[in-house]
């Protein structure tokens, strides 16, 4: 009896302890927070206006429980789809303690269309993850896996990301984690490389942290979009440079709404 109520303390603290892992405090935005862009696109050496994209962040429920629903939809203008259509939409579901629930990324690049899903478990001791994808051809690909530590989506790494505290950080201070998507998992990091002062599209300046992400592609690690964020509590992304399939894309921030903390950052 006595071994039957340790073993079941044990799988109880073991499950608490991992759930607690891949959970993290909130420090920087509330619900309700609205985040508009402009796109530009590197088109034959010429940067041009080629669309928007929106970032928008609520309080949800997800299967019953309460939780936070963040969407980011990219459009392209008419005149960059004569070259090239772009239309993301991504979403995901997370706790109110960031930890991941669920994603989905329906992208249409060129004559291109996925979708990707993650759905997310911390039942029995061990996240377990259930990936989705359905290709160009409309075929439907299912893998379940159980794995021994957390995993994020680039979603969720994102809300995570905003409430690092970086105060203590130098730069090349690296944050390491496995970034999963519909089909693969593979090793990503972010490096701090230090400060500059942005100017976003609304007119104004803004002392910003840069982030570079990458990403581990057959071994070797591939820069795959650099972000500038405001050096205050909210570290809002004021800039995105990002490298594409079909060359280099900038995002820069137009307007703000529902921010959860006074600006602190901005330049005069």
């Amino acid at each position: 009896m006595k071994k039957k109520i340790f073993a079941t303390f044990f799988l109880l603290a073991t499950t608490l302890c991992l759930s607690a892992q891949c959970t993290f405090k909130n420090t920087a935005f509330n619900s309700g927070e609205f985040l508009t862009y402009n796109l530009y696109y590197n088109w034959k050496f010429v940067w041009v206006k080629a669309g928007t994209a929106s970032w928008y962040t609520i309080s949800s429920i997800y299967q019953g429980k309460p939780a936070f629903r963040a969407s980011l939809t990219t459009r392209g203008s008419e005149r960059v789809d004569n070259y090239f259509v772009l239309r993301d939409t991504l979403l995901c579901y997370t706790t109110k303690e960031l930890a991941p629930l669920y994603y989905r990324k329906g992208a249409k690049e060129g004559k291109r269309y996925t979708v990707d899903e993650v759905f997310y478990s911390y039942s029995g001791g061990k996240p377990k993850v259930r990936q989705h994808r359905i290709n160009n051809a409309g075929e439907h690909k299912w893998k379940e896996t159980t794995l021994n530590e957390c995993v994020y989506d680039m979603m969720s790494i994102f809300l995570r990301a905003r409430s690092f505290n970086p105060e203590n950080w130098k730069k090349g201070n690296v944050v390491a984690f496995p970034l999963i998507d519909g089909n693969s998992i593979n090793d990503a990091q972010l490096i701090y490389k230090g400060k500059k002062t942005i100017k976003a599209d609304n007119g104004r300046r803004y002392r910003c942290l840069e982030l570079s992400y990458h990403e581990k592609d057959n071994g070797k690690w591939r820069n795959i979009a650099n972000f500038f964020v405001t050096d205050d509590q909210n570290h809002i992304p004021i800039r995105l440079d990002m490298t594409l399939k079909f060359g280099s894309a900038k995002a820069f921030l137009v307007s703000m709404k529902g921010i959860r903390s006074r600006i602190e950052s901005e330049v005069k």
